[in-house]
This record gives C-alpha cells, structure tokens and sequence, in this order.
C-alpha cells in the first residue's frame, strides 16, 4: 500500500511558479479597460447642464405684483411677464404693454373674406355664367350681400384664433417655469412675475434687490436643461 502511494507521488509534477507582472500604471490601465462602444453598447448620452433662464417672484396680493410690474416698466425691463390666476384689471398698463394687434389682424383678414367673396359671385354670377332671373342684370350688390357677410365672419373668426395664438406664441408645450414647485400655486392663490435672463436690463443682484423692494414674497432663479425645446 506504501509503495502504490510513493509511485503516484512520483508521477505529479511540481507546481509550475507563476511570474509576477509588473503592475500596470493608471495610464495603461485606462487604455485597456473596455469601452461601451468597443463591445457594441453606445455610451450613455449626457444632456446639457441646466443654465438660469428667468428669475421668479411672487407675490401675495394682486395690488403687490401689479406694484412689481410697474417696478421692471419703470426700471426699462422689457422680457417679462405676469401670472395670476385671475385677470388683474391694470396690469396691461401697469407691464406698460401696447395696444393688441390683433384687432388689425381681424380687420385685415375680414375685409379680405369681403372682397373675396364679392369677386367670387361677381365672376360666377356676372361674368363666367350670367343668369338673367325676373328681369335683374346678373352680378349685382344686393344678391351677394348675405354671402359676403357670412365670409367676413368666417374670416374675422379664424384670424382671430390663429391670430391670438400665433401672438401669445402658442402652443407651447415646455416652459422653464415648469421646473419651479412654487410656481404651482399661480393659477390657486399666488402672483407671480417673470423676468428672462436674456433682458438687457437683467443682473440677478439688481432685478433680486427689485423684487425685494416691491415686498416679494419668494424670489429663486429657474434653470432649464433646454431639452424641451428640441
């Protein structure tokens, strides 16, 4: 039995000794680790860092933000807005705001839809294939009157929705204020005026110090990673 043991001893053979390798510096480490895209995988896309877009303030009373608003009119401030949950009667004159053009737009676009559909019946109806009915002379102005004003409302009433629209820039479905938790209670019982940080009268230590003065409540920068505008 002793020698079976000794026979099988003979036959293992010594363990081989590894050599140590010399340890790899940070650099080469670096340059043979895998990479996302070595195995196939695109690298995690990082999105832009969120930059100040508007500063925000509000304010607990409706005679207090329009007292805001004429602060920044006064102050030669022209990017910024006013939100209240209800409409504040003033606050137009008190954001020094002109007159509306839309009033043009639909007077524009009405008088169009007049003289259209004026042109339209008179080539149809006088031109292109008269009918003579009792007697009348075809294309005449009391036959047309009804149609020309049913175009002009039609007209006015789409220009005004597109015009209003197109004014107030809309839809927009991404706004900076979105990212603002406070900025929630604008349309429950708060006020609150914006200022944009592209304003050539914006310096966050004077516009802050301008909101303090007209007894604001809160006043916080909001940023915007500008995502929501691709």
């Amino acid at each position: 039995m002793t020698d079976e043991k000794n026979d099988y001893s003979e036959h293992l053979e010594e363990p081989v000794k590894a050599e140590r390798t010399p340890d790899k510096t940070i650099g080469e480490a670096k340059a043979h680790e895998i990479r996302p895209e070595e195995v196939g995988v695109a690298p995690p896309k990082r999105g832009p860092r969120p930059k100040p877009t508007l500063m925000l303030a509000e304010f607990d009373s409706p005679g207090a933000c329009m007292h805001g608003a004429e602060k920044l009119r006064d102050g030669g401030y022209k990017l910024f807005d006013a939100h209240t949950p209800f409409p504040v009667h003033g606050m137009d004159r008190a954001m020094g705001l002109p007159d509306s053009r839309l009033g043009w737009i639909v007077l524009a676009f009405g008088l169009s839809g007049t003289s259209l559909a004026w042109l339209m019946m008179y080539w149809m109806n006088g031109v292109d294939y008269p009918l003579v009915i009792g007697g009348k002379p075809p294309g005449t102005l009391p036959s047309m009157i009804p149609i020309m004003f049913e175009v002009t409302v039609l007209f006015s009433a789409l220009s005004a929705v597109f015009g209003m629209l197109g004014l107030n820039k809309l839809p927009r479905h991404h706004h900076p204020l979105f990212f603002s938790d406070r900025f929630k209670a604008f349309s429950d019982d708060k006020f609150f005026l914006s200022v944009e940080v592209k304003d050539p009268k914006f310096d966050e230590n004077r516009t802050r110090a301008l909101f303090e003065s007209a007894k604001a409540s809160a006043v916080e920068v909001v940023l915007d990673d500008g995502e929501g505008d691709e």
